[in-house]
């Protein structure tokens, strides 16, 4: 359901102010923007874009906070926050799934011998919406799961209108979720991280 740790495979990229005049002492400061992969500690503030993203327009939260927590515990390799100046601006949240649609049970599990990465939600903080953070993170997360050798591909479910945006993302409509959430219904779609190529090598083909 969706709207707009770190390991080896994703380094934090720092995009930095620049620096003093020359002989200037340098004082220590946040980085000005950085991507990693989030961690328990930052369950709160996940939870705290989620809930305004979220309830005041649906009334209801793909995850809740100990269901945030319960995945970044879990797979926090499978998240990704964006940071401006030590404050999280958006953030990505996703788990492994191992069968071919999402069911009711792929909103809390993660299965760890899955090749399909679940994308529970994507939430933009309110202030910093309408600047094209929703794209620029998932086109880093999606970026960063092709480093992962075990992902063959993404899914996430959506409500229609948000369909545009994820097909301009890359995705491509699979159809109706068998996943319903009180009286919302939604589509679900799905990215290739890996292609043909990863099919044919794990089918035995």
């Amino acid at each position: 359901m969706s709207t707009l740790g770190t390991l080896p495979f994703l380094k934090p990229l720092h995009l930095k102010s620049p620096g003093g005049l020359p002989g200037r002492q340098r004082r220590h400061t946040l980085p000005a923007s950085e991507f990693r992969c989030l961690t328990p500690e930052d369950a709160f503030s996940v939870f705290e874009i989620e809930r305004e993203a979220f309830i005041s327009v649906s009334g209801n939260c793909p995850l809740h906070l100990e269901e945030v927590h319960h995945f970044l515990n879990l797979c926090p390799e499978l998240s990704l926050g964006w940071f401006e100046e030590g404050r999280l601006v958006a953030f990505i949240i996703g788990s492994l799934w191992d069968q071919e649609k999402l069911n009711n049970d792929a909103l809390t599990l993660h299965k760890a011998q899955g090749t399909t990465v679940h994308i529970h939600v994507l939430a933009v903080h309110n202030t910093f919406r309408q600047q094209g953070k929703g794209s620029i993170l998932m086109w880093r997360y999606l970026r960063y799961l092709r480093c992962l050798p075990y992902v063959r591909r993404a899914v996430l479910m959506c409500e229609d209108f948000l369909i545009p945006f994820y097909s301009k993302c890359g995705f491509k409509v699979l159809g109706p979720s068998e996943v319903t959430v009180g009286a919302l219904t939604f589509i679900e779609m799905q990215f290739p991280v890996r292609g043909h190529a990863f099919v044919r090598r794990n089918s035995g083909w």
